[in-house]
């Protein structure tokens, strides 16, 4: 079932939803399985799972030369997505990227995606790896996430890149984009940002997946914003707990996001690092009653790979 199935049949109910990171390579399916257990006593509305585009690593030769070597840490998206639909019978959002990725690629994952009956994809434009000082798209594949958006309406109307074949089956994806109510730091200002996120919805995605964010008034007045410049589609907030100490410098860093002085201040009152989890998990429960009470669509929480916090937060929720 869609995204957008699930929340039109709702009915104004908060949905429960989680983010997943596959395992790294080499483990198992029993991993996933294990994050996951608990939180499906919850009934999540559907899992998205990310997807990580390669790195590259140097392979010392013993006559002294390097080689330039691409791996993926963590593969293995699609077929993550297809085993929690067969374990669980719940809907899955495998994320589909820019980076790493030709065209023919990311045609032929869609089409994988198509015939395993998965209904949905968020499409990103993704990050730049570490031996990146900016992000820089595959030499045949796309450089924005407006360029996924549309080669998925493309392919839901029956165009695939190659023009010349007859009698194809069109897809029938629900297309969702992230938003940014701090906005994404490579835009100017905020006014800009909801320009490049109007043009995905212009485009045929159908709803929108915020970034984290610590203050519900960031997404109220998002939300606005983006109702304003004639954004209507269904915007469900991301949210997550702060799990430790270090995470008030590190989020801001990775992820450019602003932590409220309240949560700092209750962050170094703390005198260990299990009174801090308590702290962000509590937080984040307070921030998931305010949305609910607000009638948000469905609550998405980043579980980071922690089942025990995010089922700690649900049980206080739904």
């Amino acid at each position: 079932m869609k995204v957008t199935e699930h929340l039109r049949n709702a009915k104004g109910k908060t949905l429960f939803s989680v983010e997943i990171l596959p395992p790294l390579k080499g483990k198992g399916i029993q991993s996933i399985y294990d994050i996951l257990d608990p939180i499906m006593d919850f009934k999540p509305a559907f899992v998205d799972v990310t997807y990580h585009r390669e790195e590259y690593i140097y392979k010392k030769h013993p006559n002294g030369l390097l080689e330039k070597i691409s791996m993926r840490k963590r593969p293995g998206t699609v077929g993550i997505c297809a085993a929690i639909i067969n374990h669980y019978k719940v809907d899955t959002v495998p994320h589909i990227i820019c980076g790493g990725f030709s065209k023919e690629e990311t045609e032929n994952a869609l089409i994988d995606l198509s015939f395993l009956g998965i209904d949905n994809v968020l499409l990103l434009r993704g990050d730049a790896i570490k031996s990146e000082q900016a992000f820089e798209p595959h030499p045949m594949g796309h450089h924005y996430a407006l360029d996924l958006v549309q080669q998925v309406v493309s392919m839901n109307k029956g165009r695939y890149l190659d023009e010349d074949l007859k009698d194809v089956s069109p897809s029938s994806f629900c297309i969702g984009v992230a938003g940014y109510p701090e906005k994404h730091f490579e835009a100017p200002n905020l006014t800009k940002d909801l320009t490049f996120l109007k043009a995905k919805i212009d485009a045929g995605a159908d709803y929108i997946v915020t970034q984290m964010f610590f203050d519900n008034q960031k997404y109220f007045d998002f939300v606005e914003l983006c109702r304003k410049n004639n954004i209507n589609v269904p915007i469900i907030p991301g949210i997550k707990p702060i799990t430790s100490s270090k995470q008030l410098t590190v989020l801001p860093k990775i992820f450019h996001v602003d932590i409220p002085q309240g949560l700092i201040d209750a962050v170094e009152g703390c005198k260990s690092e299990k009174d801090v989890k308590q702290v962000g998990i509590e937080w984040c429960i307070q921030q998931s009653k305010e949305l609910m009470a607000a009638g948000v669509p469905c609550l998405h929480y980043y579980t980071m790979g922690n089942a025990d916090i995010t089922c700690r937060i649900a049980e206080k929720v739904f």
